[in-house]
């Protein structure tokens, strides 16, 4: 605990020092918690977790925010405040194929992205009046199951909007995925890979972001050969699929 403390007030002050945002220590050990808060292990020292949960106190603290699509049981707010945000196919709204409780983002015009902007913005506001020290803003890779309603640049042009409401609040920002927009000019200062030892992608990741990359993997083969090829380079977790609290059936949690 007084390592991970201490690793924190260092990147804050060398953050200060230059003017610009602390990032997550490099090859720190991680633990990622999307699917239920716990208490991390005394060894860790970046924990994620979603905007709905408290950070953890002397941990760099990674705030999670659905960013491209609805969060799961928020569709409600969207379509009562926002309902020309939410993006629609032949009369119906758009659901991600593989998240049938979220709906796509319309991010097609600049009006409508600086909206979505403004409201994704308070949340990371309340990132920061939580305690949090970076954002990581999930798919990024929505425009790819709009059926061609959001292109590429649309999905850019929100990305780069994203980037600077967190650095103007003094949060970091990750790059979720999206191995192909690594080296891009957004502005991202780390990145959050899933898989990406299994789909080849994590030398992507780290000739853009070094060793500031924490990768995540989810069966044992992959994560395994993460750490023989990685191990002591990057932070590398496994957990289980569905990311479920300590205590609960099917949890998994290993760092190399």
């Amino acid at each position: 605990m007084l390592a991970a403390l201490i690793s924190k007030l260092i990147a804050m002050i060398l953050a200060a020092v230059g003017g610009g945002v602390a990032l997550p220590p490099a090859a720190g050990v991680a633990d990622y918690q999307l699917g239920g808060a716990y208490e991390p292990a005394a060894s860790v020292q970046i924990v994620t977790r979603d905007r709905t949960d408290e950070p953890v106190p002397g941990r760099y603290n990674i705030c999670y925010v659905n960013a491209f699509q609805t969060q799961p049981g928020e569709l409600d707010f969207w379509q009562s405040r926002h309902p020309s945000l939410l993006l629609h196919h032949d009369g119906e709204l758009l659901v991600d194929h593989g998240w049938p409780d979220e709906v796509i983002l319309d991010l097609s015009t600049a009006a409508k992205r600086s909206e979505a902007a403004d409201v994704v913005g308070t949340w990371f506001d309340g990132c920061v009046k939580d305690g949090y020290d970076a954002i990581e803003p999930d798919n990024l890779d929505s425009w790819t199951r709009s059926k061609g309603l959001i292109t590429e640049s649309d999905a850019l042009a929100f990305a780069s909007l994203l980037v600077d409401r967190a650095h103007a609040s003094g949060l970091a920002i990750a790059q979720k995925n999206t191995a192909e927009w690594a080296g891009k000019d957004i502005g991202f200062d780390f990145a959050v890979a899933e898989e990406c030892e299994v789909f080849d992608e994590c030398g992507a990741y780290t000739e853009t972001y070094g060793s500031h990359v924490i990768e995540i993997e989810y069966a044992d083969a992959p994560f395994s050969r993460s750490c023989a090829e990685r191990g002591g380079e990057l932070s590398i977790v496994r957990r289980d699929r569905d990311v479920v609290p300590s205590g609960e059936p099917g949890y998994v949690y290993r760092t190399c």
